[in-house]
């Protein structure tokens, strides 16, 4: 009973030993790091052995004090080991410790002297090196705190316990779809032609067989193309999600290390991997990176980026029949790749991904909107129209702004005003309140409302959805007229009145001010790249349909000439004649628009000055709603 006893108390004892870390891990409670510890315990020791040493290198008598003693028959016993002398006295107090001057035999010095009958106990004794001892423990404490180091450092690359050994092992994160929370198509807002390129990934992942039973060849690789922040990431991870299957995600960076041979290790180890948990996906970001075209670089095609390539080309053509892996890699700059890794075989499947239009934008809007409180009253359809050029992720990052905005000023919910703020700032930049006299913000005022009113009032310029004389990061101030069409196959008479709309607020400034201010130079470089785009590209000019343009290379090389290669020099005045027709003719047209509306360009310039943002519905009370002419 007693033996009983004494083993459920044993088991309490374990039980509760066992139950300890996990309020301590509640808490914050980490393990310390050992490489600190160590470095605390050298540190220790330094201390201690200044003072150690400091003991044996205490401050001594000198020899003649030791002399006078001795003569004075007040030494009861020395201790002499060859060069140092510690003396006892007779009284009790402090031995005297000191040195035999150079030269000298001690025993003798006391024979000639009389003086070793006047101290009873003269010993002998063995000399210990202490400094040595010290020495010898102190530079191995020092190398061994060297060899933590070097090892602490290499661990400290990969996060785990014996990393330095592991230097091969792949760094790719495998997404456990039981703890994360998985990503579907529902998360997802792309185009049809990508969605249905989403859907027969999936299919040929759950279902294999269906295609190898009539012969198909399951595709390898799928390459995700597009500019950054449309969602290549999310759309893997929506795969892998819906697939159901193990997702390996890895940036094409993390292949590379300092040491020859690591990168194309770390390729086999995952390719390793993903083969023992097919049907898998493997996901390599900014594949770029390592899959670059091979003979570019130093090193004679033998440089590390080269062997990982290498690597992954021959894991991809190593893939039988029977395995079910497919790669996944994303990249903005296809262009860079090299053509072995994107031949039918490797990459057989290529995916591009533009920026959302407008039906796809709606849908990202709501996807983000989830879990947001947001007025019920919003209208989407009108806020998808403002985000034209944007991003799923900067639509999602604009949501996060406004969400900010209307925190900031203790709402209840998120209005369509913090809405359009984000967006401008999203674009544009944050606000910068400026110290500006009258007479800058009245100038900027009219600017900015000869751009409003010249593009309100042209019949094929697009709306103007917000004016402001707030500075933003590159601007005193903006004017938003963006289309509401995502693509838009412009005529001449369209590009002639974009160029005068841009044009509008030097115009303004002239007729008002009788002056010209630098605030019109970004406009003014915007107008002359559309005016000569008509010239050399276009063909919109007397010159006829030719193309002038220049290639990157052609314009280094016409550099290095002094010269134009494409044309002549006859020809490049002509060129130069027709854009600035355009460009004057184009601000002759802005100049009758806000002759014709100088009240109301007045009265929109006015309430600038006293709101300094006017949204659109604001802004058409004052000058009516614009009228629009088919095309």
């Amino acid at each position: 009973m007693f033996f009983k006893k004494d083993l459920k108390k044993s088991k309490d004892i374990k039980k509760f030993i066992k139950d300890v870390p996990a309020p301590l891990k509640e808490k914050g409670f980490k393990k310390p790091n050992i490489f600190i510890v160590l470095l605390f315990l050298f540190v220790g020791w330094i201390i201690l052995s200044t003072i150690f040493t400091s003991s044996f290198s205490s401050k001594t008598a000198p020899f003649s004090e030791l002399v006078y003693q001795i003569e004075q028959e007040k030494v009861e016993k020395i201790e002499f080991d060859g060069t140092k002398v510690k003396a006892y006295l007779k009284d009790g107090s402090a031995p005297i410790i000191t040195y035999v001057p150079q030269n000298t035999d001690f025993i003798t010095y006391l024979s000639d002297k009389g003086l070793d009958k006047k101290v009873p106990v003269i010993e002998v004794v063995e000399p210990v090196d202490y400094s040595g001892i010290f020495s010898g423990l102190l530079n191995l404490l020092v190398f061994g705190v060297f060899i933590f180091f070097i090892f602490s450092m290499f661990r400290g690359r990969g996060g785990g316990p014996g990393d330095i050994f592991n230097f091969g092992k792949s760094r790719a994160k495998l997404f456990d779809k039981t703890k994360a929370k998985k990503t579907t198509f529902r998360d997802v807002a792309v185009a049809e032609e990508v969605k249905k390129e989403m859907f027969e990934i999936v299919d040929f992942l759950k279902h294999p067989k269906k295609y190898r039973k009539l012969g198909a060849r399951i595709p390898k690789g799928a390459l995700l193309i597009g500019p950054p922040g449309v969602g290549k990431t999310l759309i893997a991870r929506a795969i892998a999600g819906e697939a159901n299957v193990p997702f390996y995600s890895v940036a094409g960076s993390e292949f590379m290390e300092m040491l020859v041979g690591v990168g194309s290790a770390r390729v086999r180890d995952l390719f390793k991997k993903a083969k023992n948990t097919a049907p898998s996906l493997i996901f390599i970001d900014e594949i770029d990176s390592i899959g670059r075209q091979r003979g570019m670089g130093i090193g004679g095609g033998h440089d590390e980026r080269e062997q990982t390539l290498n690597q992954i080309l021959v894991e991809m053509d190593g893939f039988d029949k029977n395995t079910n892996v497919i790669v996944l890699a994303a990249t903005n700059r296809p262009d860079m790749l090299d053509p072995a890794l994107v031949r039918p075989g490797r990459f057989d499947r290529k995916i591009t991904l533009t920026l959302p239009n407008l039906e796809e934008r709606k849908e990202i809007i709501k996807i983000h909107l989830r879990g947001v409180k947001y007025d019920k009253s919003l209208d989407i359809d009108r806020l998808s129209k403002m985000t034209v050029g944007f991003s799923g992720a900067d639509i999602e990052n604009m949501i996060n702004e406004a969400a900010i905005l209307a925190a900031r000023e203790n709402c209840k919910y998120i209005q369509f005003k913090h809405f359009s703020e984000a967006a401008v700032k999203v674009r544009l930049g944050p606000q910068r309140r400026l110290l500006q006299d009258e007479h800058e913000k009245k100038v900027t005022a009219y600017h900015e409302a000869g751009h409003a009113l010249v593009a309100h009032f042209l019949p094929k310029t697009d709306t103007v959805r917000r004016i402001s004389i707030v500075a933003r990061t590159n601007s005193l101030g903006h004017t938003d007229i963006t289309s509401e069409k995502d693509y838009e196959n412009y005529d001449k008479e369209k590009l002639i009145q974009m160029i005068a709309m841009m044009l509008g607020g030097r115009v303004a400034e002239e007729l008002f001010f009788k002056e010209q201010s630098v605030g019109a130079s970004n406009d003014i470089l915007r107008a002359t790249d559309i005016a000569r785009k008509m010239v050399t590209e276009f063909g919109m000019s007397s010159l006829g349909p030719i193309n002038f343009s220049k290639s990157e290379e052609r314009i280094w090389l016409a550099k290095q000439v002094g010269r134009h290669i494409d044309y002549s020099e006859k020809t490049a005045e002509k060129i130069d004649e027709e854009v600035s027709k355009i460009i004057n003719s184009s601000k002759k047209l802005a100049e009758k628009v806000l002759r014709e509306h100088k009240k109301q360009l007045d009265l929109v310039a006015q309430k600038l000055l006293d709101v300094e943002t006017l949204e659109q519905d604001d802004f058409e009370k004052l000058v009516g709603k614009k009228e629009s002419i088919s095309m």
